[in-house]
């Protein structure tokens, strides 16, 4: 099926890549989910998670964006279906029953070609597979670039026990792979985790942490790390409470874009695609790649 951007899907796609593309200096949007607490216990416990994209983390004040990426896995590697899901103004929300015992991944996924390109003087965009955008983009374009972007904001709930067997990497963009569990984390303790992007280490990324509660700060509080040659990183939380993580490529000193390679340390992270008329140009044969992730974790009190 051809997938050509209707105006609110643009509308979306690009206020989220522009949270990609802004440096953290000027980084406003930035895309989250929360819930409702990520350990859980005894009978029939049930999970409530908050989606949005917003300028300071956990406090939905921007764009409730969309749910049509979610994809939660039960403990057993079995997709789980959300439920009693609804989109407010600023936020979207979703209920997760736990029927199962061990952790949970709720996250929102996409991973897809997007293409600009001139015809004329007027600009187009399109996006979808690559014999999708090789019909949509006519002979006589010019300033063609292509971008294949992968973003993936997710968050770990667990009921009872932790468990690993849902956790393995699957190979598309970036992600955690937990050497500390990621629903095993305590104030005061160091936790380790593994970044892999395209199923290889994520050496050198740029990682950012934020504790929740940034609006009541007069400073933002960040922690600024970077993954090591086999794309580890220890983290010792200061405190207890929600943060949000955020994992993307380190830019050269002096690159466009920040920091961070399809949004650096703030960028949204989310399921809205980079721009691909931002940075160099790809070609569908040799598309420009970006990749972004983001995900909350709980930290309990020692």
């Amino acid at each position: 099926m051809k997938r050509l951007f209707n105006a609110r899907a643009l509308t979306l796609s690009l206020a989220l890549a522009a949270a990609l593309s802004a440096p953290m200096g000027v980084q406003a949007h930035r895309a989250w989910l929360l819930p409702s607490g990520t350990v859980f216990s005894g009978q029939d416990p049930w999970v409530s998670v908050d989606a949005a994209v917003s300028n300071d983390i956990f406090f939905a004040d921007h764009n409730a964006g969309s749910l049509d990426q979610l994809v939660v896995t039960g403990p057993n590697g079995q997709p789980v279906q959300a439920e009693n899901a609804a989109k407010g103004r600023y936020r979207s929300v979703f209920d997760v029953k736990l029927a199962q015992p061990g952790t949970y991944r709720i996250a929102l996924v996409s991973d897809g070609l997007m293409a600009s390109f001139k015809v004329g003087n007027e600009t187009k965009r399109v996006r979808g597979s690559k014999a999708e955008l090789a019909k949509a983009i006519p002979a006589n374009a010019t300033e063609l670039r292509v971008t294949q972007a992968s973003n993936r904001v997710e968050t770990f709930v667990t009921s009872g026990k932790p468990t690993t067997d849902n956790l393995k990497p699957t190979g598309v963009g970036i992600e955690l792979v937990p050497v500390t569990h990621p629903t095993d984390l305590v104030a005061g303790e160091a936790a380790t985790f593994r970044f892999l992007d395209g199923g290889k280490p994520a050496a050198g990324y740029a990682v950012t942490v934020i504790l929740a509660g940034k609006r009541y700060r007069s400073e933002l509080g960040e922690m600024s790390l970077a993954t090591d040659a086999d794309g580890k990183v220890s983290i010792k939380w200061p405190a207890a409470g929600m943060y949000w993580l955020n994992v993307a490529p380190a830019r050269p000193a002096g690159g466009p874009g920040g920091p961070g390679e399809g949004g650096g340390p703030g960028g949204a992270g989310g399921p809205g695609m980079a721009r691909p008329d931002a940075g160099p140009a790809g070609t569908l044969e040799q598309p420009t790649r970006r990749s972004n992730y983001s995900v909350t974790l709980e930290v309990l009190p020692s």
